[in-house]
């Protein structure tokens, strides 16, 4: 998101997180910009039965919690590493001072907020649908289309059924079954346990080249 030496000059420090540690919890009050610099990060709302749903994976290069940097409220989801994670952290104040100083990262932030503002509008017009097929294709092609976790080379999903049912608030049940009837009707691709989902015409599963 914002060039590691830029971040760096401006006297970003790291923070590395274990496997399931939080980051930071919905509702806390934000002191830091935070960008995943290696590992891996859910952005999750969690119910009061424990359940998550997930707003969004964060991969290496993508920051994570920037809402409250813009509007002074408290996080909006809580921020837990999949796996070892590394981060750096800008102080808040600042953070303020770079977007000053530095107009193209705030246009970049804008667009950001635009694109992920856009992903909501999606998901939501098709969980209205309330057809779990319709959904999760629909989700697929989007993710394709954006080059969001699918690999480009070999058109594997990289979310599992249970990110694909905490996304889309349906069960993973559901999600599994779903699947396994686009598979049988050639609309993606089950192959040892992974999911592609490609062209048919150009062939769904491919010889990955990256």
């Amino acid at each position: 998101m914002i060039d590691l030496d830029i971040l760096l000059a401006w006297g970003a420090t790291y923070k590395k997180l274990a496997p399931e540690e939080v980051l930071f919890k919905e509702g806390n009050p934000c002191s830091f910009y935070y960008q995943v610099m290696s590992g891996q990060m859910r952005w999750v709302n969690i119910n009061e039965d424990g359940k998550e749903y997930l707003q969004t994976l964060v991969e290496p290069g993508e920051c994570i919690g920037e809402l409250p940097l813009f509007d002074g409220s408290g996080f909006a989801a809580t921020a837990i590493a999949n796996k070892e994670t590394s981060v750096l952290r800008l102080h808040e104040s600042v953070f303020h001072q770079l977007l000053k100083r530095e107009p193209e990262v705030h246009f970049a932030f804008t667009r950001l907020l635009t694109q992920r503002l856009r992903f909501k509008f999606f998901l939501l017009k098709e969980v209205a649908s309330h057809e779990p097929e319709n959904i999760i294709t629909a989700l697929l092609k989007y993710l394709k289309e954006r080059g969001d976790h699918v690999c480009p080379n070999c058109n594997q999903i990289k979310l599992t059924r249970k990110q694909i049912a905490e996304m889309t608030g349906l069960r993973v049940e559901t999600v599994i079954r779903v699947m396994r009837n686009l598979n049988e009707r050639g609309f993606l691709e089950i192959h040892k346990g992974k999911v592609y989902f490609g062209d048919k015409k150009e062939g769904i599963r491919k010889i990955c080249t990256a």
